[in-house]
C-alpha cells in the first residue's frame, strides 16, 4: 500500500478550511489581530502552512488573513460583513 503524505496534508487543510468556511462564528472571534496569532486552531493545519495578516495595527478593526498550504488557500476578510473562501493557485 502507498500511502501519499502530501494529498493527506493537503485534505487535512481542506477539512479545516470548509468547516473554518461552514462554521466562522466558532473560528473567527478576534478583538484584534494578536488574538488571532493566538487561535489554537492555527495549529491544527498540516506542518509548512504559512499565514499573514494585513492591518498589523493591533487597534486594527478591519483586517485581512491570508493562510496558505502549498497551492491551497483561505482567505478571511475581517471586516464589517465577515467573507471567507477558499481556492486553488493557478
Amino acid at each position: 500500500m502507498i500511502i501519499d503524505f502530501v494529498a493527506m496534508q493537503i485534505e487535512k487543510f481542506q477539512k479545516l478550511a470548509e468547516k473554518i468556511q461552514s462554521e466562522p462564528e466558532y473560528y473567527l472571534d478576534f478583538d484584534s489581530v494578536s488574538d488571532f496569532y493566538k487561535a489554537k486552531w492555527l495549529q491544527d493545519f498540516p506542518q509548512g502552512t504559512t499565514w499573514a495578516v494585513t492591518g498589523l495595527d493591533n487597534g486594527a478593526d478591519e483586517f485581512d488573513i491570508l493562510i496558505e498550504y502549498r497551492h491551497y488557500f483561505l482567505v478571511i476578510e475581517y471586516c464589517q460583513q465577515l467573507k471567507v473562501y477558499t481556492g486553488i493557485k493557478q
